[in-house]
């Protein structure tokens, strides 16, 4: 029976472990051409430009 809550002791804080990759680590900063740009929507455009903005924030990306 010990082993038992030992074991069910490992596993649940394993569960609580976190992750060190961060947003930096995986993602990267979208360049699309000027005729992806011309097909997307104002919603994605905008979507976009966040993503590149919070990466230019956190990550040094360059604009």
């Amino acid at each position: 029976m010990g082993k038992v809550a030992i074991l069910l002791s490992c596993l649940l804080l394993a569960g609580c472990g976190t992750s060190k990759v961060g947003f930096c680590a995986v993602s990267k900063a979208f360049r699309p051409t000027p005729a992806t740009i011309a097909a997307m929507s104002e919603r994605e455009v905008n979507e976009m430009l966040a993503h590149n903005e919070k990466g230019a924030r956190l990550c040094g990306w360059k604009a």
